[in-house]
């Protein structure tokens, strides 16, 4: 297989597909996301320029920065020993805790948008472990309403965490140290969590967004999504 060779140049700090093997294809039809894969898909070059995500909004500064947060948790929660992946997801949550609020505040600092690039292409790479319930919600919900993708993560975060609770709970002292929580539990990195989509004025539910009619077709979309397989407790339809 011949893939011409590339260079990736990103110029938002979320997806991290600057460093991934993945690419997703919005199917205009069905309105949902396909996701393709090959190795020679990785960028044989990337020029991450903390420059050139100066001029992001603060709304799409907080959208690509909850899509990274997402993946980064969603592999330290992912049920594989990849003790590597962990301590990348770990360290790209604490550069997001530190420096989101304060891009989305001043588009225009540039060290915190240095680390929020750092902790974009950690998360991407990190997930290499798997991901989870979160973005098997959010990719059909993305592709069917127009929302954006990160958006959508931040809205479902929260409530994936809670129907994980059971089987991820035991992991979450270890992020709440690192994000130099003062309630090192699950419950004081909920709040954390629900604290920084408030502070980031991104909306806390699919009101508005998504139609009662949409949901029987979301739900199977749902279900297939491959993100699913690496959710660290089953899920059914």
């Amino acid at each position: 297989m011949k893939i011409l060779k590339s260079i990736a140049v990103p110029t938002t700090a979320g997806t991290g597909s600057e460093v991934g093997r993945a690419a997703v294809i919005v199917d205009p039809k069905e309105h949902n996301k396909k996701i393709i894969f090959h190795p020679q898909m990785q960028p044989d070059l990337v020029i991450a320029d903390p420059g050139l995500t100066l001029g992001l909004p603060p709304r799409l500064t907080a959208a690509t920065g909850m899509d990274a947060l997402a993946h980064c948790f969603e592999a330290y929660c992912a049920p594989a020993y990849h003790p590597m992946a962990d301590g990348i997801a770990l360290e790209g949550m604490r550069l997001i805790g530190e420096n989101l609020t304060r891009a989305f505040d001043d588009g225009r600092d540039e060290i915190a948008r240095t680390h929020l690039l750092m902790a974009a292409a950690m998360g991407a790479t990190a997930f290499q472990k798997g991901l989870g319930l979160i973005h098997a919600l959010s990719h059909p919900v993305a592709g069917m309403t127009g929302l954006p993708h990160g958006t959508a993560n931040a809205i479902f975060q929260p409530y994936v965490m809670i129907h994980n609770r059971a089987v991820i709970e035991q992991r979450m002292p270890r992020l709440a140290r690192t994000l130099g929580l003062r309630e090192e539990t699950f419950d004081g990195l909920l709040e954390w969590t629900l604290e920084l989509r408030r502070r980031l004025r991104l909306p806390h539910t699919l009101d508005g967004i998504v139609q009662e009619d949409m949901i029987e077709r979301l739900v199977p979309m749902a279900a297939e999504d491959p993100s699913l397989a690496t959710n660290p407790k089953p899920c059914s339809s």
